[in-house]
Protein backbone atom coordinates (compact mmCIF):
# COMPACT_ATOMS: atom_id res chain seq x y z
CA UNK A 1 0.00 0.00 0.00
CA UNK A 2 1.42 3.72 -0.69
CA UNK A 3 2.15 6.23 1.59
CA UNK A 4 -0.44 8.54 0.23
CA UNK A 5 -3.31 5.90 0.30
CA UNK A 6 -2.46 4.56 3.66
CA UNK A 7 -2.80 8.31 5.13
CA UNK A 8 -5.84 9.26 2.87
CA UNK A 9 -7.87 7.19 5.29
CA UNK A 10 -6.28 8.57 8.35
CA UNK A 11 -6.17 12.49 7.56
CA UNK A 12 -7.97 12.87 11.25
CA UNK A 13 -5.88 11.27 13.20
CA UNK A 14 -6.04 9.78 16.56
CA UNK A 15 -3.35 11.63 18.06
CA UNK A 16 -4.68 15.03 16.89
CA UNK A 17 -6.96 16.70 14.96
CA UNK A 18 -5.27 19.06 12.59
CA UNK A 19 -7.56 22.41 13.36
CA UNK A 20 -8.30 24.10 9.68
CA UNK A 21 -6.43 21.88 7.63
CA UNK A 22 -7.89 23.01 4.36
CA UNK A 23 -7.42 26.86 4.78
CA UNK A 24 -3.36 25.85 5.89
CA UNK A 25 -3.14 23.07 2.53
CA UNK A 26 -4.57 26.07 0.01
CA UNK A 27 -1.75 29.23 2.01
CA UNK A 28 0.96 26.48 1.12
CA UNK A 29 -0.12 25.08 -2.00
CA UNK A 30 2.74 26.00 -3.70
CA UNK A 31 5.51 24.92 -1.43
CA UNK A 32 7.91 22.27 -2.24
CA UNK A 33 9.49 21.80 1.08
CA UNK A 34 7.69 22.56 4.56
CA UNK A 35 8.92 23.07 8.14
CA UNK A 36 5.99 21.80 10.66
CA UNK A 37 7.91 23.38 13.36
CA UNK A 38 4.53 21.61 16.42
CA UNK A 39 4.68 18.21 14.39
CA UNK A 40 2.23 16.88 17.05
CA UNK A 41 0.60 13.55 15.59
CA UNK A 42 1.12 14.25 12.32
CA UNK A 43 -2.06 15.19 10.71
CA UNK A 44 -0.95 18.86 8.89
CA UNK A 45 2.60 17.01 7.58
CA UNK A 46 0.38 14.00 6.55
CA UNK A 47 -1.71 16.30 4.44
CA UNK A 48 1.65 17.63 3.02
CA UNK A 49 3.45 14.27 2.32
CA UNK A 50 0.13 13.57 -0.03
CA UNK A 51 0.77 16.25 -1.94
CA UNK A 52 4.16 15.13 -2.37
CA UNK A 53 6.06 17.98 -0.58
CA UNK A 54 9.15 17.60 1.33
CA UNK A 55 8.57 17.81 5.20
CA UNK A 56 10.29 18.49 8.05
CA UNK A 57 8.60 18.04 11.65
CA UNK A 58 10.12 19.24 14.84
CA UNK A 59 8.38 18.96 18.33
CA UNK A 60 9.37 19.35 21.82
CA UNK A 61 7.38 16.27 23.22
CA UNK A 62 9.09 13.20 22.87
CA UNK A 63 5.62 11.54 22.64
CA UNK A 64 4.47 13.52 20.17
CA UNK A 65 7.11 12.88 17.88
CA UNK A 66 7.13 9.02 18.45
CA UNK A 67 3.33 9.29 17.42
CA UNK A 68 3.79 10.95 14.29
CA UNK A 69 6.92 8.94 13.39
CA UNK A 70 4.83 5.90 13.14
CA UNK A 71 1.89 7.41 11.07
CA UNK A 72 4.44 8.31 8.89
CA UNK A 73 7.08 6.02 8.44
CA UNK A 74 7.13 5.36 4.93
CA UNK A 75 7.70 8.40 4.10
CA UNK A 76 10.64 8.87 6.76
CA UNK A 77 12.06 5.82 5.22
CA UNK A 78 11.78 6.97 1.98
CA UNK A 79 13.63 10.35 2.76
CA UNK A 80 9.99 12.44 2.27
CA UNK A 81 9.76 12.83 5.94
CA UNK A 82 12.12 13.51 8.75
CA UNK A 83 11.35 14.37 12.37
CA UNK A 84 13.00 16.33 14.93
CA UNK A 85 13.21 16.55 19.35
CA UNK A 86 13.06 20.15 19.83
CA UNK A 87 11.47 23.54 20.67
CA UNK A 88 10.43 25.89 17.30
CA UNK A 89 11.63 28.60 19.37
CA UNK A 90 15.05 27.36 18.57
CA UNK A 91 15.18 25.10 15.33
CA UNK A 92 18.38 25.56 14.96
CA UNK A 93 19.04 23.77 18.22
CA UNK A 94 16.73 21.01 16.93
CA UNK A 95 18.98 20.10 14.55
CA UNK A 96 18.42 22.06 11.56
CA UNK A 97 20.91 23.51 9.17
CA UNK A 98 22.28 26.86 9.47
CA UNK A 99 21.64 27.76 6.09
CA UNK A 100 18.90 25.42 5.53
CA UNK A 101 15.23 27.68 4.13
CA UNK A 102 11.65 26.23 3.57
CA UNK A 103 8.64 27.05 1.25
CA UNK A 104 6.39 26.78 3.84
CA UNK A 105 6.54 26.94 7.75
CA UNK A 106 3.62 25.78 9.89
CA UNK A 107 3.39 26.86 13.58
CA UNK A 108 -0.09 25.63 15.29
CA UNK A 109 0.35 27.18 18.74
CA UNK A 110 -2.34 24.58 20.26
CA UNK A 111 -2.32 21.92 22.58
CA UNK A 112 -3.06 18.41 21.13
CA UNK A 113 -6.10 16.74 21.72
CA UNK A 114 -4.02 13.62 23.15
CA UNK A 115 -1.94 15.64 25.88
CA UNK A 116 -5.48 17.23 26.67
CA UNK A 117 -6.67 13.72 26.87
CA UNK A 118 -3.76 11.69 28.62
CA UNK A 119 -4.84 12.85 32.07
CA UNK A 120 -1.13 12.00 32.96
CA UNK A 121 0.48 15.07 31.15
CA UNK A 122 -1.81 17.21 33.54
CA UNK A 123 -3.18 19.70 30.93
CA UNK A 124 -6.70 19.30 31.87
CA UNK A 125 -8.43 20.25 34.79
CA UNK A 126 -10.15 17.05 35.66
CA UNK A 127 -10.75 15.66 38.87
CA UNK A 128 -7.43 13.56 40.09
CA UNK A 129 -5.30 15.50 37.03
CA UNK A 130 -1.90 16.38 38.28
CA UNK A 131 -0.49 19.51 37.70
CA UNK A 132 2.21 19.16 35.15
CA UNK A 133 1.54 21.07 31.94
CA UNK A 134 4.75 20.64 30.67
CA UNK A 135 5.23 20.20 26.78
CA UNK A 136 8.34 18.78 26.73
CA UNK A 137 11.47 17.69 29.27
CA UNK A 138 13.18 21.19 28.07
CA UNK A 139 10.92 22.85 30.43
CA UNK A 140 12.61 24.17 33.69
CA UNK A 141 9.41 23.34 36.07
CA UNK A 142 6.13 21.75 35.83
CA UNK A 143 2.82 23.48 36.82
CA UNK A 144 2.72 22.24 40.75
CA UNK A 145 6.26 23.48 41.19
CA UNK A 146 5.44 26.92 39.48
CA UNK A 147 2.59 27.34 41.71
CA UNK A 148 3.96 26.25 45.27
CA UNK A 149 7.26 28.37 44.29
CA UNK A 150 6.60 31.87 42.57
CA UNK A 151 5.82 35.21 44.53
CA UNK A 152 2.47 36.90 44.91
CA UNK A 153 3.29 39.61 43.41
CA UNK A 154 4.43 37.59 40.13
CA UNK A 155 1.33 35.15 40.26
CA UNK A 156 -0.62 38.22 40.43
CA UNK A 157 1.00 39.60 37.17
CA UNK A 158 1.16 36.48 35.32
CA UNK A 159 -2.87 35.69 36.14
CA UNK A 160 -3.26 39.36 34.73
CA UNK A 161 -1.32 38.97 31.93
CA UNK A 162 -2.56 35.54 30.95
CA UNK A 163 -6.27 34.76 31.56
CA UNK A 164 -7.05 38.77 31.55
CA UNK A 165 -8.25 37.75 34.96
CA UNK A 166 -9.41 40.81 36.44
CA UNK A 167 -9.20 39.11 40.47
CA UNK A 168 -5.89 38.11 39.46
CA UNK A 169 -4.52 39.52 42.78
CA UNK A 170 -7.22 37.89 45.10
CA UNK A 171 -6.46 34.94 43.44
CA UNK A 172 -2.50 34.69 43.84
CA UNK A 173 -3.30 35.67 47.64
CA UNK A 174 -5.67 32.61 47.64
CA UNK A 175 -3.37 30.75 45.96
CA UNK A 176 -0.53 31.63 48.05
CA UNK A 177 -2.87 31.07 51.26
CA UNK A 178 -3.56 27.33 50.22
CA UNK A 179 -0.18 26.51 49.26
CA UNK A 180 1.47 27.24 52.67
CA UNK A 181 -1.32 24.87 54.43
CA UNK A 182 -0.50 22.15 51.40
CA UNK A 183 1.40 22.52 48.31
CA UNK A 184 -0.35 22.33 44.93
CA UNK A 185 -0.39 18.88 43.39
CA UNK A 186 -3.58 18.33 41.44
CA UNK A 187 -6.02 20.05 39.24
CA UNK A 188 -8.62 20.03 42.35
CA UNK A 189 -6.08 22.56 44.49
CA UNK A 190 -6.26 24.95 41.62
CA UNK A 191 -10.05 24.43 40.75
CA UNK A 192 -10.87 25.04 44.35
CA UNK A 193 -8.79 27.72 44.71
CA UNK A 194 -10.56 29.66 41.45
CA UNK A 195 -14.03 28.53 42.76
CA UNK A 196 -13.44 30.53 46.41
CA UNK A 197 -12.48 33.50 44.46
CA UNK A 198 -14.67 33.62 41.97
CA UNK A 199 -17.97 32.02 43.41
CA UNK A 200 -19.28 28.82 43.02
CA UNK A 201 -20.55 29.93 39.93
CA UNK A 202 -17.39 29.79 37.70
CA UNK A 203 -17.30 26.65 35.73
CA UNK A 204 -15.21 25.08 32.75
CA UNK A 205 -14.83 28.60 30.95
CA UNK A 206 -12.84 30.31 33.77
CA UNK A 207 -10.70 27.06 34.69
CA UNK A 208 -10.25 26.62 31.38
CA UNK A 209 -8.65 30.03 31.02
CA UNK A 210 -6.73 30.21 33.98
CA UNK A 211 -4.96 26.56 33.44
CA UNK A 212 -4.39 27.93 30.11
CA UNK A 213 -1.83 30.80 32.05
CA UNK A 214 -0.23 28.06 34.09
CA UNK A 215 -0.08 26.12 30.77
CA UNK A 216 1.90 29.82 29.24
CA UNK A 217 4.03 29.95 31.26
CA UNK A 218 5.23 26.89 32.71
CA UNK A 219 6.09 26.75 28.64
CA UNK A 220 7.97 29.73 28.32
CA UNK A 221 5.20 30.12 25.55
CA UNK A 222 4.66 33.94 24.81
CA UNK A 223 8.50 34.65 25.40
CA UNK A 224 9.41 31.44 22.62
CA UNK A 225 6.94 32.90 20.35
CA UNK A 226 8.25 36.69 20.03
CA UNK A 227 12.34 34.78 19.87
CA UNK A 228 10.84 32.55 17.29
CA UNK A 229 9.03 34.46 14.63
CA UNK A 230 12.02 36.30 13.50
CA UNK A 231 14.14 33.45 13.02
CA UNK A 232 11.33 31.50 11.08
CA UNK A 233 10.79 34.38 9.26
CA UNK A 234 14.65 34.54 8.05
CA UNK A 235 13.55 30.66 7.50
CA UNK A 236 11.65 31.29 4.34
CA UNK A 237 13.07 30.72 0.72
CA UNK A 238 12.25 34.11 -1.49
CA UNK A 239 7.85 33.93 -1.55
CA UNK A 240 7.96 31.35 1.07
CA UNK A 241 4.43 31.75 3.39
CA UNK A 242 4.97 31.49 7.53
CA UNK A 243 1.37 30.47 8.48
CA UNK A 244 0.31 30.51 12.25
CA UNK A 245 -2.73 29.48 14.26
CA UNK A 246 -3.00 30.97 17.42
CA UNK A 247 -5.12 30.20 20.52
CA UNK A 248 -4.88 33.02 22.92
CA UNK A 249 -5.19 36.70 22.65
CA UNK A 250 -1.02 37.46 23.46
CA UNK A 251 -0.01 34.62 20.61
CA UNK A 252 -2.42 36.52 18.48
CA UNK A 253 -1.23 39.74 19.10
CA UNK A 254 2.50 39.14 18.41
CA UNK A 255 1.61 37.86 15.60
CA UNK A 256 -0.27 40.47 14.00
CA UNK A 257 1.85 42.88 14.86
CA UNK A 258 5.03 41.20 13.72
CA UNK A 259 3.22 40.88 10.14
CA UNK A 260 2.35 44.14 10.38
CA UNK A 261 6.07 45.36 11.15
CA UNK A 262 7.22 43.42 8.53
CA UNK A 263 4.90 44.62 5.70
CA UNK A 264 5.62 47.95 6.23
CA UNK A 265 8.30 50.01 4.41
CA UNK A 266 9.46 52.19 6.64
CA UNK A 267 10.00 51.38 10.35
CA UNK A 268 11.99 54.74 11.41
CA UNK A 269 10.73 56.59 14.09
CA UNK A 270 7.50 58.79 13.06
CA UNK A 271 9.89 62.40 13.51
CA UNK A 272 12.39 61.25 11.34
CA UNK A 273 13.04 63.15 8.40
CA UNK A 274 14.75 60.89 6.39
CA UNK A 275 14.83 57.10 6.19
CA UNK A 276 17.49 54.83 7.25
CA UNK A 277 15.65 51.83 7.67
CA UNK A 278 15.27 48.79 5.00
CA UNK A 279 13.10 51.23 3.36
CA UNK A 280 11.00 48.17 1.57
CA UNK A 281 8.61 45.86 3.11
CA UNK A 282 9.98 42.44 3.84
CA UNK A 283 7.06 40.61 1.91
CA UNK A 284 3.12 41.09 2.49
CA UNK A 285 0.73 39.94 5.25
CA UNK A 286 -2.20 37.23 3.10
CA UNK A 287 -4.38 37.68 6.21
CA UNK A 288 -6.16 41.20 6.80
CA UNK A 289 -8.39 39.39 9.32
CA UNK A 290 -7.63 35.99 11.09
CA UNK A 291 -9.04 32.67 9.54
CA UNK A 292 -11.37 31.09 11.97
CA UNK A 293 -12.75 27.17 11.91
CA UNK A 294 -16.64 26.84 10.46
CA UNK A 295 -19.48 25.91 12.37
CA UNK A 296 -19.13 22.32 10.75
CA UNK A 297 -15.46 22.16 11.84
CA UNK A 298 -16.47 23.26 15.35
CA UNK A 299 -19.10 21.05 15.94
CA UNK A 300 -16.87 18.11 14.65
CA UNK A 301 -13.93 19.56 17.04
CA UNK A 302 -14.68 22.01 19.59
CA UNK A 303 -11.36 22.72 20.49
CA UNK A 304 -11.21 24.66 16.86
CA UNK A 305 -13.17 27.35 18.27
CA UNK A 306 -10.72 29.52 19.70
CA UNK A 307 -8.38 29.15 16.74
CA UNK A 308 -7.04 32.11 14.89
CA UNK A 309 -4.90 31.55 11.22
CA UNK A 310 -2.70 33.73 10.62
CA UNK A 311 -0.50 33.87 6.80
CA UNK A 312 2.83 35.75 5.99
CA UNK A 313 4.90 35.75 1.95
CA UNK A 314 8.40 36.96 2.27
CA UNK A 315 9.06 38.85 -0.71
CA UNK A 316 10.43 37.48 -3.93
Amino acid sequence: MSPSRTLTASRVGVYHVPVLLPEIEALLAGASTVLDCTLGGGGHSAAFLERGMRVTGVDRDPRALAAARERLTDFERSGQFRALLGNYADVSGAGLAYAERFDGILLDLGVSSHQFDDLTRGFTFREGAPLDMRMGTDADQDAAELLNSIDEVDLSALLRAYADEPRAARLAREIIRRRERRPFATADDLVDAIRAVLGPRSGAPDFARIFQAVRIAVNDELDGLERALPALRDRLTPGGVLAIIAYHSGEDRLVKNAFREWSTACVCPPKQMVCTCRGAPLGETLTKRPINAGEAEVEANSRARSARLRAWRRAR
